[in-house]
Order: C-alpha cells, then sequence, then structure tokens
C-alpha cells in the first residue's frame, strides 16, 4: 500500500463534495481502518458500523471547516476512529463485563496498522527532507529535536554561544518547514 500525505488543495475538495476526491477518501481510508478493527471488533457489520461513522463524522468536520492542518488529516481520521470504536465498546451489550472495564482495558495498547503506517509514512517522509538539508541544519534538528540531546552539549560541539543557538535552530525549523511545503505541494500536482 503506498502512504499518501495530504494537503489544502486535497481537504479543500473535500470540503466542497468534490466525487471523485470523496471516493479516493474513503477508498483509501477504508483499507487502513479495516486492518484497524479486524482485530478489535469481531463482526464485518460491527466493523463497517465503525468505519461509516467514522468517515461520516470526519466528513462533517472537515465541511464545518474543522481541520487546520491538511497534513493532520490521516491523524485526524485515526482519533475519530478511535472514539467511534471507544463508543460501540460502550454500547455493545453483548460483552460481558463491559460495564466495568475500564477504556484502556477495552483498546488494544499495542500500535494499530492506521497508526503504524501514518508514523512509519512520517518518518519517511522527514528522513528524506533532513537528507537534503545542509549539515548545520541536518545536525542541529536531530541533536536537539530527534535524540533530544542537551542544547549546552550542541552548543560546545558546534562552537556558538546559546542565544545563538535559538536563531541556528528558527532557520533551521524554517528551512524543514519550507521543504515539507514544496514536498506536499509537488506530490498532490
Amino acid at each position: 500500500m503506498n502512504f499518501e500525505t495530504f494537503d489544502a488543495s486535497y481537504v479543500s475538495r473535500l470540503r466542497s463534495g468534490d466525487a471523485s476526491t470523496e471516493q479516493h477518501f474513503v477508498g483509501y481510508f477504508t483499507e487502513l481502518i479495516t486492518l484497524k478493527l479486524r482485530s478489535k471488533l469481531r463482526t464485518p457489520e460491527m466493523i463497517d458500523d465503525v468505519r461509516q461513522e467514522t468517515f461520516s463524522r470526519t466528513l462533517s468536520l472537515i465541511r464545518s471547516d474543522g481541520l487546520r492542518h491538511a497534513e493532520r488529516l490521516g491523524s485526524l481520521v485515526n482519533s475519530i476512529c478511535n472514539h467511534v470504536l471507544m463508543e460501540q465498546y460502550r454500547s455493545s451489550d453483548r460483552v460481558d463485563g463491559l460495564e466495568k472495564a475500564t477504556p484502556e482495558q477495552l483498546v488494544d495498547s499495542r500500535k494499530d496498522a492506521l497508526s503504524e503506517a501514518i508514523s512509519k509514512d512520517s518518518r519517511e517522509i522527514v528522513r528524506q527532507i533532513l537528507d537534503k538539508m545542509n549539515l548545520r541544519d541536518k545536525t542541529l534538528l536531530r541533536a536537539l529535536l530527534l535524540e533530544e540531546r542537551d542544547k549546552d552539549e550542541v552548543c560546545r560541539e558546534l562552537g556558538v554561544e546559546r542565544e545563538y543557538l535559538r536563531v541556528l535552530l528558527h532557520r533551521a525549523k524554517g528551512s524543514f518547514r519550507d521543504m515539507y511545503s514544496r514536498r506536499i505541494q509537488n506530490k498532490h500536482h
């Protein structure tokens, strides 16, 4: 399966009710949601109910301008699916002891397929962008944001003062943001 990234024009087409975009949206997320729910629900009907409700709520939220960051569409679908799944657990009277169980006991704590796919895709995009950045920006972002190293240690390695480190980090983040935005725009054009 190819993992998609989403941009503002894609979300705008969903918001306006573009049939081909809606068809792509439903087709793309049906597979991921089904993988997620297969191990959590007993019947295909229950899976279908949660999937349909997830799509309904997601599209409703998008149409009410409730999605501010188009690139987070996958995370939004996953979050809504989790909420609908919890409601399904709460409303199901066929599960013994459900009333006594906490939500943490009901939800499988292992990463589900949708979360894993989004996370893997995001890591790959970040890696590809970092590989294209200049050495100083790449080193700085990796050290401070990915490895969460001590800022004073990074200052010593780079030979800069702490105040200047903030400037460098700000520039590196801006460069990353620009490269990320261009990548998203190019992917959907």
